[in-house]
Parts: C-alpha cells; structure tokens; sequence
C-alpha cells in the first residue's frame, strides 16, 4: 500500500539527535504532527502543522481518526491506510464510503495484526457484511468512484456548501483565491464569512495553511462550522461575533478577505493591524459598498476589478442571457 496515512514515532530526551533517517523524512514530510507539548518542542515542530495531544489522552482520538479528513483524497485509484477505533467501525467507514459515491471501493481489513489472531480480508465498501471484525484494526482503501471527487481547482462546486445564500459564487470564488493567492505557512482572516467557502478553499488549497472565518450570526456560524468538518478542514478556527469586536483577539494574519460588511471605516480599522506586506482583498455588489471600495483605494492603492456574470434563462419558448449582480473586487499589498 503507497503513501501510508499515519506514521507513529518514538521521540527520547535526545530529541531529534537520535532520529534515524526514515524517522527524519517521516517527520518532515508529515502535514500534521500530534504530539505532547514536550515532544513537539524536542523535534522543533511548530505552527500549524503542530497539533498538542489533549488530556485526558483519549480526547485526541476523534480528531485524529476523523473520517472526514479523507474528503479531499477520494478520487479513483487513490490508496489511503486509515486506523480505527473499533471493530465495528469498519462497517461505519464502509457506510461512509457508500454514501459519498464511493461504494465500489475496495477495503482491505486488516486486524489483529502481528498476532495469532493476524487475518485479513477484502471487500467492496457497499457490500461490506463483516460482523467478526478484530480489534486492534485498521484499513486499506482503494478508492473507487466518482460523486464526490473534489477538483484541486479553486471555485469548487457550489452544492459542496450548505448556505442560506449568502455565499460567494463558483466562478467569483475562483477569482477571489486568485486575488488572494495562497502561500504556504500563511493565515487568512475572512471577515463576514458567511458560509465559510473561502476560508475552506483556502484551506484545500496546501495543508500549511490557517484560517480564521469571523461571522456574527450564530446560525451561519455553526454552519461554516459543519461545511468545514464535512470537507476535512476541520482546522478552521471559526469565531462568532461582529468583526469589530473580534479583531483585537485575533492572530495579525498574512492575508484578509471581506466578503460581507464591507466599509471604509471598517478597512481603517485593519490597516494598523495588516503587518507590513500583509495582502487585503474585498468584494462589493452594492452601490454603497463600492463607494467605499473606490474611496479606500484612492487612499491605499491596489486594483479594482469589476466582474460581470451572465446565465442562461428562458425567456418564453427562447432562452437568452440573465446577469447577476455585477461584482466590484478591490485587492491592495499594505
């Protein structure tokens, strides 16, 4: 099985000293590292990729195990190994497969592994029938579908999103992670996130990189919340409130979208707290808005853009062109 999903290291007081060269390409090459505290700071892993093991132990386990995390990688042919709690969660697994739109994957089970018990079978996730399965297990998958593959594209579908609306459009979206340009290592603040799909592109597009989406309303904020569990970023740190309020709690970022709410009082308030080289990016639809985006960027610089889109409607027995709002993009370096 290629590219296994998790290693598992043993880390002494000497640190990275006494890691052996597979150790040392393990650790490099992971995106994330789950660890105690001590043991992160003796391999000098920080930042995002660092993950501090919980205590009590056992709260560790779900974020690891997540099946989610496994939405980005389900594509045909793709092999992934994950580890399981249980017995019967192979079967849960299965089920998840099924509904995804990837039933005919194929799952090899391993259990009981380096035992007199060691044993494993093959099956199709949509066949899955197994009630004997033995603990400690985990699972080779062979995907094998394609309902949910996910593009590695910016502007991802927009049935992806549970929304209420408010919600940046695929071909808009795509241009706003354009204008946003991701590095790795970098954090994003998305201020009036609505449903969270920028901050969640962003995210999909290296596992470098931090997200912080800022949304008032409760509602869409337990939303953002669910749309990133569901697409594997569940890393996305969502905070509730007005952006007002929020600002001053939040790391500075290397990069800020507003996608609702926007001012011009608002933009004076972040441009003390962009660092130097810090990128801002903005999308108006109303006249008011746009207002403000002209001002501000008479006064700060940076490109306007003005993007307009059109659909096809029925007009009678005729179809012809119906134009969504138009949007106005402002994009500027500090």
């Amino acid at each position: 099985m290629n590219n296994p999903w998790i290693s598992i290291i043993g880390v002494g007081e000497d640190g990275l000293a006494g890691f052996c060269a597979a150790r040392q390409e393990a650790l490099s090459n992971a995106d994330l590292v789950f660890g105690p505290p001590r043991h992160l700071e003796l391999v000098g892993v920080q930042g995002e990729r660092a993950r501090p093991w919980p205590v009590p132990f056992a709260d560790g386990i779900e974020e690891v195990l997540s099946f989610e995390t496994l939405v980005p990688h389900l594509a045909p042919d793709m092999q992934v190994i994950v580890t399981l709690r249980h017995g019967a969660a192979v079967g849960e697994l299965a089920q998840w497969l099924t509904d995804q739109g990837f039933g005919h994957s194929t799952l090899h089970v391993l259990e009981a592994l380096g035992g007199p018990n060691e044993r494993i079978r093959v099956v199709q996730a949509d066949e899955y029938a197994l009630k004997d399965v033995t603990h400690p297990v985990c699972a080779g998958i062979t995907f094998s579908g394609t309902d949910a593959v996910m593009t590695h594209a910016s502007g991802r579908r927009d049935d992806l999103f549970d929304h209420d609306g408010q919600i940046t459009k695929r071909p808009v979206r795509a241009l706003t992670l354009s204008a946003l340009a991701p590095r790795p290592n970098e954090l994003l603040w998305d201020l009036g996130a609505g449903s969270g799909s920028i901050a969640i592109e962003w995210l999909l597009s290296h596992p470098s990189l931090r997200a912080i989406a800022v949304e008032r309303d409760e509602t869409r904020a337990k939303r953002i919340r669910a749309n990133a569990d569901m697409l594997g970023v569940a890393h996305l740190d969502v905070r509730t409130g007005a952006i007002v309020d929020t600002l001053g709690d939040l790391e500075a970022p290397d990069v800020v979208f507003i996608g609702g709410g926007f001012s011009h009082d608002l933009v004076n308030m972040l441009w003390p707290l962009m660092p130097d080289g810090a990128r801002l990016v903005a999308n108006s639809v109303t006249l008011e808005s746009d207002a403000d985006i002209m001002r501000a960027q008479s006064e700060f610089g940076g490109d306007l853009l003005r993007v307009e889109l059109s659909a096809p409607k029925a007009i009678g027995s005729r179809t012809g062109w119906a134009a969504s709002y138009p949007i106005m993009q402002w994009s500027v370096t500090k």
